[in-house]
């Protein structure tokens, strides 16, 4: 193609039938070689050349303003900028970041409608390689492979125009044998961020363009397998394997083709000869063999191989395949005859760094990550992901809901409300064929690999005869998987395209009334636990259900990783950017950020429940013994070992391990015979599943879930009587003993002196608060608006009475606390101060009717910064909270209050900590006071910040460098919650209702040097 039909050729952008020029059919994705492979490792394949690193690089943000004859083969493109391939341009200095949910990027800037893109803001990424081919290249045909490019682009190479092509994230590949030369070859490439198929990519992602996955040149051999496909099954019995293989070559025919299957061990097991064909099929039945399974991810290899008449090997195909079924019996899905839960979890592919350029690294992270916290699904949010991911989930063991590369929310979803008057795709004939593109590209790619269980038609685009007739292409093409589309739920008289009703964000009472009243389909949530910020509060009363409803069988959680990039801020800080930091609007903000991974690639305490509510195996252990519960479907706990220990206090009294084999789909109880435990004190006795060896997401030792049975003797308590003093003042009362003095203030209505052996230790007093710094869901759920008096009430309550009692060795202090609620309400704190210098704490929030739900009930204390050490007897090592208090255990934790700042992007209320039944916090050198309960544990938290800083920062750089150590003593804090952060309200059960009396007891007491 010419210059002058280059140009007419821009307006493929704005053409919705124009969506693929000269790019050859999607194939899959397997590997060949000219020689045998290594089976039992994957190899760099030398008919690969690979063209990334550093390209040449020119910007225009937009196309009248590029340099159009850039690709001629005489332009001198070496005076240009240079940039990263794999990468965005947006993260290597050019354009801007932008992030956007539901509505398109240009909404209000560009009044567009579908399928126009703007001329004035299109922003262009000329790309130039100049490169050499590689000697075993040479007289082969060879093919241009581009695996990511965002969001269409055009190809020359040595200045003639190649091809074109949409759809981001599947690979686009062209034949360039005619268009190679000798010597130093030019490839040209110019990505457009803004096409057609902008309407169709409105994910709910950070706005990236450029060439952000591999690109490389292949060739290959006289008679090669251009497309493989591998149906390996299981019979009635579950047991034999089936085998179906479909083969397409291309070039000469005139060959011998060879298909050996072996096992792990390279064994061969099946040796069948055929004739060459252009196409070719074969079965087999009856093998033996052992089934894949996420639990147990047993692959086998399949070797194809192409031989000439004299034996001689032309090309050799090594495709890693595992056998399994995966189906509806009786409405329920079903992996190789038995019921399959997904505990599951939706996944973008981002770095900090990169976006969505992620390496090989990156998602060995992951996918180790995912194994070592009990996730065994994933669902590719929302676009198939690099192809490398689909052999890590073979190899390692996830299940996979693989998803197109279509969403269009934007286009019906307005302000929140359902308007599908204007819809992309819809019935539009002018988007059939792009569409069906796109689940082409996905299916062809990804179909041999076992642990996709189920195709995805893409996301929130409505329904129509276009998502329909995608459906209809998988179920032509596949039998062996399902086929998936939440937005059914929104135009029922396309129910039929998904197997099974799939809703987002359904809470579980909505859930359970579908399962009641509907028998026709199983149910997942696509998406549930929005977990935003500090959230995921509530996964229990999902995960209940897995056992309650046979039909019920999971969802995945959104989602995996904050979206959120590094950059320098202007004080030269790299921090974490989210939406509208880039100056990008229209913008989202911190919506990005729901992962329950930070995008730096370190978990966040949210992990910590998923990891224990997705557990398959549960324990539940008491002083006899212990209950062993194998959800597994296919693994016994043959690999596990048992660590049994008796606790008190952080010091283990006991500890046995054990093997214990308990068959999958099964429950047997454990007898131990524990020591006797008759001394006063309280006891744990735990029981630790682990890991007997090493595997290749964990080491020896990793731990998959534990369980805990706490048992509690009671003993005489004993008092030393001492002497103390009171001093009554006309503004304070002094009340001194054996090294220590404690004052209050009668107009601060606290303690305003508390002094340990000389050490002062309060600032000022400490005062109750009734509010937390909200989370993102309480924000979502407008609970600031209606929770806001309690807020008040804590900074601007008033001192009323105060009445000081005496005994002989105690001094009694009660404060009348006056709250500016509407109606108003009172508060009351009473202090008994005994002569050891223990300070008996009691606080009474006296009920009243007609006020919002109480965030917290809490005690703050302001402690200089240097008592910034932690040490506590109570629930951890993550924080939680009501509702999300399954993954912690009871033990002796400790660190510091700065370790304690969560790492949200928005900051909010963090830290808590329930259950605590002591807590001491000391400067370096030990020195400091300890916190105790008396009828019944505490929550705490401890923090360098308060919770009104933490309240007004709108990011952790804003928070003041610390001068204080923040402690707060709770009698309780409403939960987290995580249904939604747009509007859902924590439940109730986790929820502090105003109308009645609240409150809580602690003690405050010197902490005992170890060295003293």
């Amino acid at each position: 193609m010419n210059m002058t039909a280059q140009e007419a050729a821009l307006s493929w952008l704005e053409d919705p039938q124009v969506y693929a020029v000269n790019r050859i059919e999607a194939h899959s994705d397997h590997f060949f070689y000219e020689e045998m492979p290594d089976t039992g490792r994957e190899e760099k394949m030398p008919l690969r050349q690979s063209l990334d690193g550093i390209w040449y690089f020119a910007y225009a943000s937009n196309p009248a303003m590029r340099i159009q004859e850039f690709y001629r083969r005489e332009y001198d493109c070496h005076g240009f900028d240079c940039i990263q391939v794999p990468g965005h341009i947006q993260t290597q200095g050019y354009d801007r970041n932008q992030y956007v949910n539901v509505m398109y990027p240009w909404d209000g800037a560009e009044e567009l409608s579908p399928p126009q893109i703007s001329s004035r803001y299109n922003p262009v990424g000329s790309y130039v390689k100049y490169f050499t081919l590689q000697e075993n290249l040479e007289g082969k045909r060879k093919f241009l492979s581009f695996q990511g490019v965002e969001t269409a682009f055009y190809v020359w190479l040595n200045g003639r125009f190649v091809g074109y092509s949409e759809d981001s994230f599947t690979p686009a590949e062209f034949e360039v044998t005619d268009y190679l030369e000798d010597g130093i070859n030019k490839l040209a490439v110019e990505v457009y961020k803004r096409s057609s198929a902008s309407w169709l990519e409105d994910q709910d992602f950070f706005r990236f363009s450029g060439i952000f996955r591999e690109v490389y040149l292949y060739g290959v051999p006289r008679t090669h397998v251009r497309d493989l496909h591998v149906e390996a099954g299981l019979d009635d019995a579950y047991e034999g394997g089936t085998l179906a293989v479909s083969l397409e070559l291309l070039g000469d025919a005139d060959c011998q083709v060879q298909l050996i299957l072996q096992d792990s061990l390279g064994r061969e097991l099946l040796k069948k000869n055929q004739e060459g064909a252009l196409s070719l099929a074969f079965r087999e039945e009856g093998l033996k063999i052992q089934p894949w399974s996420a639990e147990i991810p047993r692959l086998y290899t399949l070797l194809v191989c192409l031989r000439s008449r004299k034996g001689e090997l032309i090309e050799v195909v090594p495709q890693k395949i595992g056998f399994r079924r995966f189906e509806l019996i009786d409405n329920v899905m079903c992996l190789n005859g038995k019921r399959i839960l997904f505990k599951g979890i939706n996944r973008h592919e981002f770095d900090a760094r990169r976006g969505r350029a992620i390496t090989r690294e990156d998602m060995l992270w992951d996918i180790r990550f995912l194994k070592q916290h009990n996730i065994n699904a994933v669902r590719t949010s929302h676009y198939p992901n690099q192809s490398l991911w689909y052999r890590l989930c073979d190899e390692y063991g996830i299940y996979l809901m693989d998803e197109a590369n279509l969403e269009s929310h934007g286009s019906w979803q307005k302000m929140g409300t359902c308007d599908p008057s204007c819809h992309v795709p819809g019935d539009l004939p002018e988007w059939r064929g792009a569409v069906l593109d796109r689940a082409k590209s996905m299916f062809q790619r990804d179909k041999n690999h076992p642990c996709v269980l189920i195709w995805s038609c893409g996301n929130e685009s409505y329904a129509g005869k276009n998502i329909e007739a995608m459906s209809e292409y998988f179920h032509r093409n596949d039998q062996s998987r399902l086929v998936h589309y939440e937005g059914v739920f929104w135009n029922r008289a396309y129910s039929h395209i998904s197997d099974m009703e799939s809703r987002m964000y359904a809470k579980p009472d909505e859930i359970e009334d579908y399962l009641k009243h509907n028998s026709q389909k199983p149910y997942i949530s696509c998406e549930y636990m929005h977990s935003m910020g500090n959230s995921t509060g509530g996964l229990g009363l999902y995960t209940r259900l897995e056992q309650k409803y046979e039909r019920y069988q999971g969802g995945f959680i959104w989602d995996y990783i904050d979206q959120s990039l590094l950059r320098l801020n202007e004080q030269g800080e790299e921090v974490q950017a989210y939406g509208g930091d880039y100056d990008d609007r229209p913008t989202d903000y911190e919506f990005c950020a729901n992962g329950i991974v930070y995008a730096t690639r370190k978990a966040s305490p949210k992990a910590q429940e998923v990891k224990a509510l997705y557990s398959n195996v549960k324990i539940r252990p008491d002083e006899e013994g212990f209950e062993v519960q194998n959800e597994n479907l296919f693994l016994s706990t043959g690999d596990y070992v048992f660590v049994c220990r008796i606790m008190r206090e952080g010091t283990c009294l006991f500890q046995k391990e054990m093997k214990e084999e308990v068959m999958p789909g099964s429950t047997r109880y454990v007898k131990m015979k524990y020591p006797d435990m008759d001394h006063p004190g309280e006891y744990v006795y735990e029981v630790s599943v682990r890991l007997a060896e090493d595997t290749a997401w964990a080491n020896k030792g990793h731990e998959i879930c534990f369980g805990q049975y706490v048992k509690k003797i009671e003993g005489e308590r004993f008092y030393k009587r001492k002497p103390l003093e009171i001093i009554n003042g006309d503004a304070n009362i002094g009340v001194r003993g054996e090294g220590f003095s404690v004052m209050f203030s009668k107009a601060e209505g606290g303690i305003s002196s508390l002094c340990y052996d000389g050490a002062e230790y309060i600032t000022r007093a400490p005062r109750l608060s009734f509010w937390r710094a909200m989370t993102d869901n309480d924000r979502g759920a407008g609970f600031g608006y209606e929770a806001a008096q309690w807020m008040t009430a804590g900074l601007f309550q008033k001192t009323g009475d105060c009445i000081v009692s005496k005994a002989d060795d105690e001094a009694g202090i009660v404060f009348e606390h006056l709250l500016p609620t509407n109606p108003a309400t009172k508060a009351y704190t009473s202090y008994k101060v005994s002569g050891d210098g223990a300070i008996h704490v009691h606080a009474l929030y006296k009920g009243a009717s007609g006020l919002a739900d109480m965030p917290a009930f809490s005690m703050d204390f302001r402690l200089k910064e240097r008592y910034h050490k932690i040490r506590y007897y109570g629930y951890g090592p993550e924080e939680n909270y009501a509702d999300r208090m399954e993954g912690a255990r009871l033990g002796v934790y400790e660190g510091t209050a700065s370790e304690n700042l969560s790492g949200y992007l928005i900051p909010q209320e963090c830290a808590g900590r329930m259950g605590v039944r002591w807590m001491e916090v000391t400067d370096e050198q030990g020195n400091g006071i300890r916190f105790a309960c008396e009828d019944a544990p505490f929550a705490q938290s401890v923090l360098p910040c308060s919770e009104y800083e933490l309240e007004m920062a709108t990011h952790l750089e804003e928070l003041p460098v610390p001068h204080y150590t923040w402690v707060r003593i709770m009698g309780a804090q409403m939960g987290v919650g995580g249904d939604d952060s747009w509007g859902a309200p924590v439940h109730e059960e986790y929820r502090l209702p105003s109308d009645g009396n609240r409150e809580f007891r602690f003690v405050i007491q010197r902490r005992q040097r170890d060295d003293a």
